[in-house]
């Protein structure tokens, strides 16, 4: 029931976000970052849990590795609500239908895992499918490609410090890592009167 909640609300957000304008994709993802950082700390400090974010911030691996899954999902919101709010709703749904495609790519090149015979089937099947699409879209497909990149490779560094870091505490540090970028630009908006 959770996950179709979740499907169903990402559902209807490229709905909400027309509802912005004239707010800029980075605006949008500015406010975004800035309030889930938010929201993030409340939590931890509401269930008492801001020393899981000592512990991240101990490992200078772990920080840096948390550091770009943060700019990886900035991109890949960015791109996202770019690609609603330019009229490319159906590449952008494109992308995070390839982004399973991308993800057992990553595992069989980068971490070693081998696919059973059926799998191989299905892996063909799906890109065969995105091959299609993307010669009836008329181009290449780069909104799709780089939300599947992006959110693929976002995948593959959260694998790296998922045993090891809570998922709360996880976003938080992302999130902080893109704050800084988001801070600024929301204040020279505002300086700006915007």
């Amino acid at each position: 029931m959770l996950g179709f909640g979740a499907y169903l609300l990402w559902g209807f957000l490229p709905l909400y976000f027309l509802l912005l304008t004239p707010a800029t994709p980075t605006e949008i993802i500015a406010h975004r970052v800035v309030w889930s950082l938010v929201l993030c700390v409340a939590v931890l400090a509401l269930t008492r849990s801001l020393g899981t974010l000592r512990t991240v911030l101990r490992s200078r691996r772990t920080l840096v590795t948390l550091s770009g899954a943060g700019v990886l999902l900035t991109t890949n919101w960015l791109v996202y609500v770019h690609a609603v709010l330019s009229g490319h709703t159906v590449d952008a749904a494109l992308g995070y239908y390839i982004n399973p495609l991308v993800t057992v790519v990553i595992a069989v090149v980068l971490l070693g895992e081998r696919l059973r015979r059926a799998q191989w089937v299905a892996l063909s099947l799906g890109a065969a499918a995105v091959l299609v699409i993307s010669l009836g879209a008329g181009g290449l497909p780069w909104i799709a490609l780089v939300l599947a990149a992006t959110f693929g490779t976002y995948g593959l560094l959260k694998n790296r410090t998922g045993r090891t870091v809570g998922a709360l505490t996880g976003l938080t540090v992302e999130t902080a890592a893109v704050a800084p970028l988001a801070v600024g630009y929301l204040g020279w908006l505002a300086a700006q009167g915007r």
